[in-house]
């Protein structure tokens, strides 16, 4: 379902979120979560766009906590605090259009004009907390410590919106910091239908904690329209989402979209504090090396620098941090402090 607003309340809430950015240029849209407006668990370039807009737009994204209905209310959740959307969803989307991952995204949203070698520029103008209450689980298939816990459990977590704390127990507060735990694009057409656990080149599960609102992210395209979807909303999260979860939760996000005719060769981001290289591979090693070297080629296309000089600045100024541990192939991420560019 797409509603689309007047142009003056789109100018109002994108000069509003962005800043003085170019935010206020294009349309903005509204996209909810239905039965035909989700891809569960997968990224795939033959995807019907649940939406498509023009460069320059803005839409507003409902999505909904990666969970069934059934397993809420059987942890505690009242049967009138679990969306009904997330309940048609559940009733709704056949099993054959489900996997090979478990996320519901919602989308693909495509962009006019996107084509394979572009760059996709995504702002993230705001990111509200949809439900009073949150989720962190784990089982024996998953987590880095599968051996220890051999059992699953779920915790509710109630979180307070207004003072933005999540109540993971007595005498435990959490401050949150909403963000999405997946944002990507489609692979390259030939290779089908691609699972939603695994980040990687696309981005999709990155479980970046640092692309909270206000952050930037750029991602390669693969396919015509680009096919961009969100989903796997996180309250707040540790580096590392070591037993598999997060503060779970639904989110509703404003991007912005900006299309690049040049070529992104893997997953960036930038925050008003940083620029974030990232690496994902199922080695974390390897997974290290492609963030650092991402890193150095990003210093050395922006910022003028020699590869000796930007890999030595990698080391004396870049913080590497491990993103997550849990989906296969882990993630890793190099902050960069922009404080430290002084011209």
């Amino acid at each position: 379902m797409t509603i689309r607003l007047n142009a003056a309340a789109a100018a109002l809430a994108a000069a509003t979120l962005f800043a003085g950015a170019a935010a206020a240029q294009g349309q903005t849209y509204t996209l909810k979560v239905t039965p035909s407006t989700v891809a569960w668990g997968n990224y795939d370039a033959a995807a019907k766009p649940a939406l498509t807009i023009k460069s320059g737009d803005t839409v507003v994204v409902d999505t909904v906590l990666t969970n069934n209905p059934a397993g809420l209310k059987a942890n505690g959740v009242p049967d009138d605090q679990i969306e009904a959307s997330l309940k048609d969803v559940y009733a709704n989307v056949p099993a054959s259009a489900r996997g090979p991952g478990g996320h519901i995204l919602t989308g693909p949203i495509a962009i006019e004009g996107a084509e394979p070698g572009d760059t996709l520029e995504i702002r993230i103008l705001k990111i509200d907390l949809a439900i009073p209450y949150a989720y962190n689980g784990f089982g024996p298939a998953a987590g880095i410590l599968r051996d220890d816990f051999p059992y699953r459990r779920t915790k509710i977590i109630p979180l307070d919106r207004a003072k933005m704390l999540g109540h993971f127990g007595p005498g435990i507060t959490l401050p949150l910091h909403p963000f999405f735990g997946s944002m990507g694009v489609a692979p390259p057409p030939a290779m089908g239908k691609w699972d939603s656990s695994p980040p990687t080149i696309i981005g999709g599960n990155m479980d970046n904690k640092e692309l909270v609102a206000g952050s930037t992210v750029f991602l390669p395209v693969f396919a015509k329209g680009a096919l961009f979807e969100v989903g796997d909303g996180h309250a707040g999260q540790g580096n590392g989402e070591s037993d598999v979860t997060a503060i779970e939760t639904s989110l509703t996000g404003a991007f912005q979209f900006v299309l690049h005719k040049e070529k992104s060769p893997y997953p960036r981001a930038e925050t008003p504090t940083h620029y974030i290289a990232m690496g994902f591979d199922d080695d974390l090693a390897v997974a290290t090396v492609k963030a650092v070297r991402n890193m150095v080629d990003f210093l050395v296309a922006t910022k003028g620098m020699s590869r000796d000089d930007a890999y030595m600045l990698v080391s004396v100024a870049g913080d590497v941090d491990i993103t997550e541990l849990v989906d296969r192939n882990k993630g890793v991420h190099v902050m960069m402090p922009k404080a430290i560019f002084t011209k």
